[in-house]
């Protein structure tokens, strides 16, 4: 009788791996509906600013509980950055949520790989060969297709998560540069309380500037201040599900699993606003997914994993 081969330890941290980035990528679109649903009431920047803050005060004592796999400076020059970074591509990205279906706007940032790849020249020295430039360009034909029918419904608001995408493929370089010399959870843990620092930081200083006063959070009707609680909560959650998945497989197998954040925000947007895409909307998704997974094939077969991070 032939012995059935088991499943080595690799494997097994493997598929632990990619479970965990599933899940992390489902978790997503539901703390993106709540930022949302809260920009019904407040605006779009004091909603960044606190579920920033909720997210580093519930990564606190995730740091404290994994500080043996914090390795090199928690704070430093590039988690400033990267905080700084962050905080642009969240504030983007919840500005769009305000006004347009959150598919449609995950859709379109979904071009940061892309636009990675194109970064990855001037700034890390990482040239791309033509097929995956080719790839780039037909991704961003597809992101076009989704821009502008969306472009004539919304107005500028359609180009938020461009600049999201942009501002996030920036903080992917600061990352890959970064963890040569401290380890990726060092770094993004220092980034999220910087980046809660620094928004807190413009919040006042915007009050001084225009006398406005600074909204507390806590004079919010208490389903609002739940989804502030809850929208934190699932923040740090799929940011220690996505760094235990980086972990535990390789960034190149992981990496095609971010998509699956378009199916889940297509189901919340659906169940929680009635958002379902066009079909000029599909058909970019689809050419934008197309093109995003021959980069990290090709990424893969030349060894370069992309660093993981969580999109919003």
């Amino acid at each position: 009788m032939a012995r059935i081969n088991e499943d080595s330890p690799a494997d097994r941290l493997t598929r632990q791996g990619m479970v965990a980035m599933v899940a992390a990528t489902l978790l997503l679109p539901i703390g993106d509906a709540l930022s949302k649903l809260l920009t019904g009431i407040v605006t779009p920047f004091d909603v960044t600013v606190w579920r920033t803050v909720m997210q580093a005060m519930f990564l606190i004592p995730v740091a404290v509980l994994l500080r043996n796999r914090l390795t090199g400076a928690v704070f430093s020059w590039p988690s400033l950055l990267s905080g700084a970074l962050i905080s642009i591509a969240m504030f983007s990205l919840i500005s769009a949520f305000q006004q347009m279906p959150i598919a449609t706007a995950i859709a379109i940032f979904f071009i940061e790989p892309l636009l990675l790849t194109l970064l990855a020249a001037p700034l890390l020295g990482e040239v791309p060969g033509r097929r995956r430039l080719i790839a780039v360009g037909i991704g961003l034909i597809g992101a076009l297709i989704v821009i502008r029918p969306n472009l004539a419904t919304f107005g500028p608001v359609a180009l938020w998560p461009l600049g999201a995408a942009l501002a996030f493929a920036l903080n992917m370089i600061v990352l890959r540069t970064a963890t040569r010399t401290r380890s990726a959870l060092s770094v993004q843990i220092g980034a999220t309380i910087s980046a809660a620092v620094l928004l807190m930081g413009v919040q006042v200083l915007a009050g001084v500037a225009f006398d406005r006063a600074i909204p507390n959070p806590f004079d919010l009707p208490a389903w609002a201040v739940g989804a502030l609680l809850a929208a934190g909560a699932l923040a740090a959650i799929t940011f220690v599900l996505i760094a235990v998945a980086f972990s535990k497989a390789e960034a190149g197998l992981l990496a095609p699993f971010q998509y699956l954040e378009i199916v889940g925000a297509t189901i919340v947007g659906y169940l929680v606003f009635g958002d379902l895409p066009d079909a000029l909307t599909w058909l970019g998704t689809a050419i934008i997914l197309g093109a995003g997974m021959y980069v990290f094939y090709r990424e893969r077969q030349s060894g370069r994993g992309l660093t993981g991070q969580q999109s919003s």
